[in-house]
């Protein structure tokens, strides 16, 4: 089954202050307002991130972003006022940089420091 393109969606119960939150993250504001419920940002050629309005689904979700520098990254978003708690080690593959946003949703940014092979 070809694939041509990923839409990853996390639901959250107030979307205007979500929006603020993920506008941090990403440094932009949102690429496609969809509809009042809906708004999406294109995080890559073929991959798209959505915020959904969604009180019973939010806060459940995870997402996961790879960065080739994560300290970089971390010291980038922090910048613009967010910040994580802590680095985990992730077996001998890599690391991550959980953030959480409003509704707990989990954010990680990855970064992929040994072959799996």
């Amino acid at each position: 089954m070809p694939i041509d393109v990923l839409f990853a969606g996390i639901a959250v119960s107030d979307l205007d202050a979500s929006v603020g939150w993920y506008e941090q993250l990403l440094g932009r504001p949102a690429d496609i307002l969809v509809n009042p419920d809906e708004v999406m940002w294109r995080i890559g050629d073929a991959a798209w991130l959505y915020l959904v309005r969604d009180a019973h689904r939010a806060g459940h979700g995870l997402a996961a972003f790879a960065v080739p520098d994560l300290e970089a990254a971390i010291a980038e978003i922090a910048r613009r006022g967010l910040v994580t708690e802590r680095i985990e080690i992730v077996g001998t593959a890599g690391r991550k940089a959980p953030l959480v946003d409003l509704d707990g949703n989990t954010i990680s940014l990855i970064e992929v420091v040994a072959s799996t092979d």
